[in-house]
């Protein structure tokens, strides 16, 4: 009986190595890679783009309280005067960046004792910042529908005193 032999083409040769200009080309881009990423964590380079501290040409201490039926009251820290209330249903902006903050005070386990801060500046900023945590939320870039919700509590504010 004879034996069938079957006959197969051997596979193209294949160098499995990598030139070696490869080799030194990743390496080099590794530890460049490396080497910004410490050096920015050191706060040696990336600092370019921040923007300068500025003091905040008005600035308000704020509470906000949740009341009955799911309203929330915007109390002024000052005075302990309820400035404006934000209906059940309404102010969804508010409500999220307000909801947010009080979150991250509940993971670190900080209290409600302390009034988050509103601030405006004179180039049009306005921020809702958190100074038991650090957060800061920069309000003009969510929109001027958005922005404007906040910015009313200044003239709220103004009218209450």
């Amino acid at each position: 009986m004879a034996e069938a032999h079957s006959h197969r083409s051997a596979p193209p040769s294949h160098d499995p190595t990598v030139p070696r200009f490869m080799l030194i080309a990743t390496a080099i881009l590794l530890v460049g890679v490396i080497a910004v990423a410490a050096l920015s964590r050191q706060g040696v380079i990336g600092r370019g783009g921040e923007a300068p501290i500025v003091a905040p040409e008005q600035s308000r201490a704020l509470f906000f309280k949740d009341r009955s039926q799911g309203g929330i009251a915007v109390i002024s820290a000052e005075t302990g005067d309820v400035v404006a209330v934000v209906a059940p249903g309404e102010g969804g902006f508010l409500r999220g960046v307000v909801r947010g903050l009080v979150g991250e005070r509940k993971q670190r386990d900080i209290t409600a004792a302390t009034p988050f801060d509103l601030n405006r500046y004179a180039d049009g900023r306005v921020t809702l910042s958190d100074p038991m945590t650090g957060r800061s939320i920069e309000l003009v870039s969510f929109g001027e529908t958005n922005l404007a919700v906040f910015t009313r509590l200044f003239e709220d504010l103004e009218a209450a005193e």
